[in-house]
């Protein structure tokens, strides 16, 4: 029987029927690259209170409140203090309007200016892309920023007006056409026929160069707004390394279905007996809406994960009656390599699977479904099998070239470094590529499953516990299992979830004092603000300086980046 992940979503009330064109803009944008292509948050903002409740446009599904910018936060998110997307969007607002101070000098809240009516149409000229993926757009004549999705700097587009923000000088916006394209914009480079729909991707209409120096700007802005550093402190920001594909790349895609009319998951025990009375729509979340949208097809993820796609909708078709309520589909690439010229080779490929052929080998690919099933992929001459519901990096094809990025850089030019720390481990990726380098190399992370598959994988790749081993801890635990380890012939990697580390992980990373840091963040800005702790290096333990700062674009067509920063122990010259 094939998993689904029972999903436990709070509910909003039903928006009104808008015109399908009109897609809502938000502050916030997927939470976990790692999980979806299409989730995105949705930024509770405030109602303008001059206005009577007949004359108010409809709501959207959640709830307004313009005290101030955050949302209320996510179990998950409650320990982000900086790097949040509001937190981001917030900046990038004020930098805009910051350059343009000349014609809001005037703008001191004596007198409000006239902005178009909450439900109305109008035109703006989008000026910048915020780090969120938004563009961020103004009227002639006004200091009233427009948050736009799918537009770009230098595009005229046609919105609706959602909510005006008097006291941030910021107005939601839905996205309906462009009057006037950018000179970067060409929307025949669009490939999915859900782009501007789907919250999944940001950047289709834009040449990959372009996506690439979007992406440096957004790790320069993160280091700019959150560090709270000097600029001296912070190195030039290098060129974004790309990916091998800009589609067909993600091995790991989760599409979703929302439960029967009637059933709500916070009412468990107490939903009535309903049932589907025809297929769900089975996909990602519409931008802004928390509506699924139908997705036939993921141009993104790879072939055999977008098999295992139709296969799964093929599937629902027939047994959408036996669910009671959502749930999200697993879909992960697994790959069976067999020597070239092999009898073990399928003779016929079963359903839903593929057959690549490189140079010395041929790979056998399929999708699994269920979340404990063992998964195997390969990454230049290593192995690496997980959980297919575990996380693993979703883009094998910059892994390579990451992989050996940090292979190359992770000891400094004076060498003398015996020892590795591989805090957040997971299933061993940076240990197991590294080790061979280090006299003996140590992995942590909380999930015992992953540490129980890194041992197994340290085992493929021919490497023994006398130079490789892991332990299952919370990475506050790490230090108090390294006694034996020299700090100045020891370098630490760094691999948080987005929220990133917390005050006391750093304090302990600090007093432990390793000659060299390398930190690997899916979100840059939180990557910053925790940077900036080691540089300041305030309070008890060591201070740090960075010694460079990049991206990797591991998902292109979207507006997240991956930052890689090498740091030194301030009296350790590399």
């Amino acid at each position: 029987m094939r998993a689904l992940r029972i999903l436990h979503r709070i509910q909003f009330r039903v928006r009104p029927q808008v015109n399908i064109r009109s897609f809502a803009s938000t502050a916030m944008t997927s939470a976990t690259a790692d999980t979806t292509t299409a989730l995105n948050g949705i930024s509770n903002s405030g109602t303008n209170g001059n206005m009577n409740a007949q004359d108010r446009p409809p709501k959207r599904q959640f709830n307004a409140n313009s005290k101030g910018w955050k949302q209320k936060k996510t179990k998950r998110e409650k320990n982000i203090t900086e790097g949040s997307s509001e937190e981001v969007l917030k900046y990038d607002i004020q930098a805009l309007l910051e350059s343009r101070k000349s014609q809001s000098e005037d703008g001191d809240g004596q007198q409000q200016e006239d902005l178009p009516q909450e439900g109305t149409e109008t035109d703006v000229e989008v000026l910048e892309l915020s780090s969120t993926g938004d563009g961020l757009a103004m009227r002639a004549g006004s200091d009233q920023v427009y948050v736009v999705p799918f537009t770009v700097p230098g595009d005229t587009a046609r919105v609706k007006v959602f909510r005006h923000l008097r006291r941030e000088k910021q107005t939601l916006a839905d996205f309906i056409s462009i009057t006037k394209p950018s000179p970067l914009r060409d929307d025949a480079r669009i490939q999915c026929k859900y782009f501007a729909s789907c919250g999944g991707c940001q950047f289709q209409m834009l040449e990959y160069p372009e996506q690439l120096r979007l992406k440096k700007r957004i790790v320069e802005k993160a280091f700019q707004n959150f560090s709270n550093l000097d600029p001296a402190l912070v190195p030039a920001v290098q060129d974004t390394i790309g990916s091998p594909l800009q589609y067909g790349y993600r091995t790991k895609l989760t599409p979703h279905f929302d439960g029967p009319p009637g059933f709500r998951p916070s009412k468990r025990g107490k939903n009535p007996n309903v049932t589907f009375a025809s297929c769900p729509d089975v996909g990602f979340m519409q931008k802004g809406r928390r509506k699924v949208l139908d997705i036939e097809d993921c141009p993104i993820g790879t072939s055999a994960v977008r098999l295992g796609m139709a296969r799964e909708r093929e599937r629902m078709q027939r047994e959408f009656a036996d669910y009671k309520r959502g749930a999200t589909i697993l879909l992960r690439e697994n790959t069976q390599r067999f020597p070239k010229g092999s009898d073990e080779i399928p003779r016929e490929l079963p359903p839903y699977t593929q057959r690549v052929d490189n140079e010395t080998t041929v790979d056998i690919k399929s999708c699994i479904t269920e979340s404990k099933a063992t998964t195997t992929e390969y990454i230049g001459d290593y192995t690496f099998t997980n959980p297919a519901g575990s996380f693993f990096q979703n883009n094998n094809s910059i892994l390579p070239t990451f992989t050996n990025y940090i292979r190359e850089r992770i000891l400094p030019p004076s060498g003398d470094i015996k020892y590795l720390i591989d805090a957040y481990s997971g299933s061993g990726l940076f240990t197991i590529t590294l080790s061979s380098l280090f006299q003996h190399s140590i992995g942590i992370d909380i999930a015992a499953d992953s540490i129980s598959y890194a041992g197994r994988n340290a085992r493929l790749n021919g490497m023994s516990e006398d130079r490789c081993e892991f332990i299952a801890a919370d990475a506050g635990e790490l230090f108090k299992s390294v006694g034996s380890y020299d700090r100045d012939q020891t370098v630490v990697v760094l691999d948080p979830p987005r929220k990133g580390c917390d005050a006391s992980f750093l304090s302990q990373l600090r007093n432990f004092g390793p000659r060299r840091i390398l930190y690997v963040s899916c979100n840059v800005h939180t990557q910053a603000r925790d940077i900036g702790v080691l540089v300041r290096g305030e309070g008890e333990g060591e201070r740090y300086e960075i010694e460079s700062l990049v991206g990797f674009d591991f998902f292109p067509q979207t507006g997240h980046v991956e930052g890689v920063a090498i740091l030194n122990r301030v009296d350790t010259k590399a």
